[in-house]
């Protein structure tokens, strides 16, 4: 038997619209965000992906610019705009033992949230947020294919991706030992990346 890795009596803060807020803008600034930005306009440019970004620096610059936007954008929608909607909790909370039960875990997370009571919903937050982001995407995208074949696709690649963050998430700590990458124990720190204890 595993122990919980968050200290047994905690329970979760609900987290007002202004902490809403405060977790899109850490999330937007986030070194791996500006990371994760200069890497997909990396592989943009090597792929010639939109063309009309142009090559060279100037050209990377540019597609580093609309990724960045389109991750913020993206976060506001999920972590403050929609949340605030619909009182659910944008954050991922880890199961943090088990095998194949935190790969579902994961996974089910693209479709399974909180309420800010600690009660399952749907995740209107991710599919609404990921869907927003894309549209406002066709305004800084300057050869952004129109129509919903096109936006259904980067909706599905958005969702793709957002559930191997999650799995990678979930399994981190275990990859940062193995790997023996500098990481702080989250039972150390009394981590609340469990499930919501209902109030």
């Amino acid at each position: 038997m595993h122990p919980p890795p968050y200290k047994p009596e905690a329970l979760l803060c609900t987290l007002a619209p202004k902490d809403k807020l405060i977790l899109f803008a850490q999330d937007t600034i986030d070194p791996v965000a500006f990371l994760g930005a200069g890497f997909n306009a990396a592989l943009d440019q090597a792929g010639s992906k939109d063309r009309a970004f142009g090559p060279g620096a100037e050209g990377h610059g540019k597609r580093f610019g609309a990724n960045f936007v389109g991750q913020a954008s993206s976060e506001f929608f999920k972590d403050f705009a929609y949340p605030t909607v619909f009182s659910e909790d944008p954050r991922y909370y880890r199961l943090g033992h088990g095998g194949r039960r935190r790969l579902l875990h994961a996974v089910e997370h693209m479709f399974v949230a909180h309420r800010e009571d600690g009660t399952y919903m749907f995740n209107f937050s991710e599919l609404l947020g990921t869907s927003s982001a894309v549209a406002l995407s066709a305004l800084y995208y300057p050869s952004n294919q129109r129509g919903f074949p096109s936006a259904a696709k980067q909706v599905g690649y958005s969702v793709i991706t957002d559930t191997g963050f999650d799995v990678l998430r979930e399994f981190w700590p275990e990859i940062a030992r193995k790997l023996r990458l500098p990481f702080r124990d989250a039972r150390e720190l009394g981590s609340q990346d469990s499930r919501p204890t209902t109030m």
